[in-house]
């Protein structure tokens, strides 16, 4: 038996039932849910970082997008809020379209 021990999509168990594997699962606590779930979110994220082609990428984007998605529902709020947040922080500061890269700033 392989050993996991990380937060699934709710429909693996469904997966794993059809395909006749035996599986144990828990179900979390709030405290721990939301660690699994930060857990998660790098663990995509280094999946992204590794992705070997542009379909690998926007699979693991998408897999981010769906731990993002969580993560909004455990801070009260919705998607929309944050892109809110996201259009307010471009609007002051800018967004990454023009590849600017900080090297250095001279203290006063």
């Amino acid at each position: 038996m392989t050993t996991y021990n990380k937060l699934v999509r709710d429909g693996i168990p469904a997966i794993l039932e059809q395909n006749g594997q035996a599986f144990n699962t828990e179900t979390l606590n709030q405290d721990r849910y939301i660690m699994e779930l930060k857990k998660k979110l790098n663990e995509e994220v280094m999946e992204y970082q590794d992705a070997a082609n542009d379909e690998d990428a926007l699979e693991e984007l998408a897999d981010i997008l769906e731990v993002m998605q969580a993560l909004v529902g455990i801070h009260d709020t919705t998607m929309e809020e944050v892109e809110k947040r996201r259009a307010k922080k471009a609007e002051e500061y800018g967004g990454f379209e023009e590849k600017i890269y900080l090297v250095d700033v001279e203290e006063k």
